[in-house]
């Protein structure tokens, strides 16, 4: 089937009656916009192309499995290449505001145009290394960007304590196994964290090792 086909197909499965019409209409016009973008400049590898829908959006919002942000929530997407996870979780969440931040200009330059043609007005952009970054935000969101113990040092002082969602302050991270190491190392004074398996939500064989781990943090303790 065409991709655009399979990713509504993906979203009706996973995502049940929960996406208007505006909506659906974003989730294409970003779809096309990667497919035609990414012969330019390279977002994701010329052979996963044609796994953009399941390994690259429904990925990205297995996070809105974990968690319904609220209105108002602000989310920074760390090292967020080509806009994943934060494209799709912005076309999911529009009432919750995301910065999506790479040192890369071409990669950002990417994220504005898929922003622009998918009409999106809850996303930023910013060209410059995360840890450079100022301000604070609900949640940091990335996808595998380096290990744990590297990452969270990078971002752990943009994240306030004020909670309002469900789950408390901290860190999103999608990655596969091996992070329990990188998680109880000193450096991280032991974080607080939980790991669900994406299996639990998805049936597809990508996704079998596959993990969510939440990483509780606020205001750089």
């Amino acid at each position: 089937m065409p991709q655009f086909q399979e990713l509504f197909s993906l979203l009706d499965r996973y995502f049940p009656g929960e996406l208007s019409s505006d909506q659906k209409d974003q989730f294409q016009r970003a779809f096309d916009a990667y497919l035609k973008w990414n012969p330019l400049i390279n977002v994701v590898s010329r052979k996963d192309i044609e796994n953009l829908a399941e390994r690259h959006f429904l990925h990205s919002l297995a996070i809105a499995k974990s968690i319904r942000f609220v209105p108002g929530t602000t989310v920074l997407d760390a090292g967020t290449g080509g806009g994943f996870p934060g494209i799709p979780l912005a076309i999911l969440f529009p009432q919750t505001q995301f910065m999506l931040v790479d040192s890369r200009q071409k990669k950002i330059q990417v994220v504005e145009e898929v922003a622009r043609e998918a009409g999106l007005q809850n996303v930023q952009w910013s060209v410059q290394r995360v840890e450079q970054l100022t301000g604070q935000f609900d949640f940091v969101v990335s996808r595998a960007v380096t290990s744990l113990d590297e990452f969270i040092p990078w971002v752990k002082k943009r994240i306030h304590c004020r909670n309002k969602n469900s789950l408390a302050n901290g860190i999103l991270y999608l990655r596969g196994g091996g992070f329990e190491e990188e998680l109880n190392s000193k450096v991280l004074e032991k974080p607080q964290w939980t790991a669900t398996p994406l299996a639990d939500w998805y049936s597809e064989e990508f996704f079998a090792s596959k993990f969510l781990v939440h990483v509780t943090y606020c205001g750089g303790r």
